[in-house]
């Protein structure tokens, strides 16, 4: 088996906190490390009532402090929030706490609406060549040659990836010679395109001499595959609201959801779907590795997100099962 990682988004459930989803980030991320998971990795979202993820760096450094082996990272940081420099004194900071075990993934989507895209960063950049260049100046902030030197960040041992659901940061991450993780969790139409072009055009550098293809893919396990489809709901409602322009906290599952959705939805659901394994541990491992096969992907994030935190845990623990 490939390795597998955790993507958490530190789902805030109907009725619930911000600081209930931490406790139960913590929480899964103490078992994922002990389950032998390679990483766990938070998403920057700003604006969302259901997603507490927003400052993304001070929760991987809540993860970090509260696990041992497990690589912990930002899957990703939305580059156009921020200015370069403040990212490399972060990541380095949490480097020089937690030596060889920080990641520092990068996308350019603002991971909000455009107002509260202005609201982090004051103005938005049309260039197409301003991630790249951010990226790269970034690099050169750990590298020692950046245009001021961050302290801490100086030399940092930060691994870097490009995040991306279209074909850009495919593109981005071969030239550069940087591993890849595609949102397939999500965003699946473009992911073989994007595999493909980025094994193809990828160019060997200091940081990585081979293409590395890491997967977003959503596992919703349980018992039997009736009660899995049955907590899967809660993921439903809620992205068909946030695609609705309603974006929500986590509801709670209810019976016949996807039936009862009118076509358009229920097609919009089913396309997002196309990355996801829904079932018991069978199903479940069949999906995964047919999913690896039919990819070749080098290494699975999964994203489970679960109404009760209980459940969460147990499909997990489900997907741990796997890794021998």
């Amino acid at each position: 088996m490939i390795p597998l990682s955790v993507l958490d988004l530190a789902p805030i459930v109907e009725g619930g906190s911000a600081g209930e989803a931490f406790v139960h980030t913590l929480e899964l991320a103490r078992h994922a490390d002990a389950w032998g998971f390679r990483r766990y990795w938070m998403a920057e979202h700003h604006g969302m009532p259901g997603i507490a993820s927003a400052a993304t760096a001070v929760l991987i450094g809540q993860v970090a402090a509260a696990t041992r082996k497990i690589r912990v990272g930002a899957g990703g940081v939305m580059l156009p929030n921020h200015a370069p420099l403040v990212i490399a004194e972060q990541f380095g900071t949490l480097a020089a706490l937690f030596p060889g075990r920080i990641d520092l993934g990068l996308g350019r989507a603002p991971g909000s609406d455009q107002a509260t895209a202005r609201a982090l960063r004051r103005t938005l950049a049309s260039d197409p060549d301003a991630f790249p260049r951010d990226v790269a100046e970034l690099m050169d902030y750990f590298d020692g040659c950046g245009p001021v030197r961050a302290v801490p960040g100086d030399g940092a041992d930060v691994p870097v990836w490009i995040l991306g659901s279209s074909l850009f940061g495919a593109q981005l991450a071969a030239a550069l010679g940087l591993p890849y993780a595609f949102a397939s969790h999500f965003a699946p139409a473009l992911l073989h395109d994007a595999i493909a072009i980025y094994r193809d055009r990828f160019r060997p550098s200091r940081r990585l001499a081979a293409p590395y293809v890491m997967l977003g893919y959503n596992v919703f396990a349980a018992a039997t595959d009736a009660e899995a489809g049955y907590l899967a709901s809660s993921w439903q409602q809620a992205f068909v609201s946030l695609r609705s322009g309603h974006p929500c906290r986590l509801p709670p599952p209810v019976t016949g959801y996807v039936a009862a959705l009118p076509p358009a939805a229920r097609q919009m659901l089913e396309q997002v779907l196309a990355c996801t394994a829904v079932g018991g541990p069978e199903t479940v491992a069949a999906g995964i590795r047919a999913f690896i096969a039919r990819t070749g992907a080098d290494e699975l994030i999964v994203t489970s997100n679960m109404y009760d935190p209980a459940a969460r845990l147990r499909s997990y623990e489900i997907v741990a099962g796997l890794l021998g």
